[in-house]
């Protein structure tokens, strides 16, 4: 096995990618395979010299930015981001630090009890890296068809920045994007090395949308508003949501949808198969 993993993977995936990917010409004198260097570094935003020294294994410790517009110079597919995300881990030797306790992947008996309750409300308890924990049915006749509820733990952050059917959606991705950020970097106490680990992995898997976002985006988490959805069913649903946070160390947040007009009850009243007009925002 190589010492240099990553560096190795870098160089077969810049000689993969063919000029006409990414706009060059081919021309007739080409004798690197794939884009030289110089290339690469450009559309990446970094001197050849430094790109020279990662493929060659003599810069081991890139950042996750760097490593991010590597990503989307070399026009890596999520799998692929995901590979280049472990190699720079194992080159690093870097391990998640544990004083600060891991987010909470359980939920209280009394809280699945208020879950219970709520039906036919569609609602989700969701702790602080965006993990879906749990839900009601009516949740999940709500996000199951949009894809969101297809991974183990379903992640709102995640979905939104490497999930293809996030953009179909959220006829809002923009605004769905940036509230998604907002709520990640919500201030929850001392730095947290759980939230920084999966704001490295988006860097890298997720690239500019995310890494441009997390870098700009200073205002607060919104705990309530009005979120679009194309449902493949239901068709485009308005949602009015409320994020209220549970009174526990665990730092979860209990999310409940509510139709915002009548369009979107009558909508959920047929997914659900019930009544018209049991379902909706006073």
């Amino acid at each position: 096995m190589s010492d240099n993993e990553l560096g190795t993977y870098l160089r077969e995936r810049r000689e993969a990618l063919t000029p006409s990917a990414v706009g060059l010409p081919v021309g007739s004198r080409r004798r690197t395979p794939g884009l030289r260097r110089a290339e690469v570094a450009t559309l990446a935003g970094l001197s050849v010299e430094y790109l020279t020294r990662i493929e060659q294994g003599r810069d081991r410790h890139p950042s996750t930015q760097i490593l991010g517009a590597l990503a989307d110079a070399l026009r890596l597919t999520t799998d692929e981001r995901l590979r280049l995300r472990i190699l720079a881990k194992a080159a690093d030797g870097a391990l998640v630090c544990h004083e600060v306790q891991p987010p909470a992947v359980t939920v209280r008996p009394t809280v699945r009890a208020l879950l219970d309750r709520l039906e036919p409300t569609p609602a989700s308890v969701v702790n602080r890296l965006g993990d879906v924990l749990a839900y009601t049915t009516a949740y999940e006749r709500l996000a199951g068809p949009l894809g969101l509820l297809d991974t183990d733990p379903p992640n709102l952050v995640r979905f939104a920045f490497t999930d293809a059917r996030a953009r179909s959606a959220y006829p809002d991705w923009e605004r769905v994007a940036d509230a998604r950020v907002a709520t990640l970097k919500a201030d929850f106490g001392p730095p947290d090395p759980h939230v920084r680990e999966l704001v490295d992995e988006l860097t890298v898997t997720a690239g500019a949308a995310f890494a441009d976002r997390y870098r700009l985006i200073t205002g607060g988490e919104a705990r309530s508003g009005v979120e679009r959805l194309r449902h493949p069913s239901a068709g485009e649903l308005r949602m009015a949501y409320e994020s209220l946070v549970l009174p526990d160390a665990d730092q979860q947040r209990l999310v409940t949808y509510l139709p915002a007009d009548d369009a979107a009850a009558a909508a959920l009243d047929r997914l659900a198969g019930r009544r018209p007009g049991a379902l909706r925002v006073a």
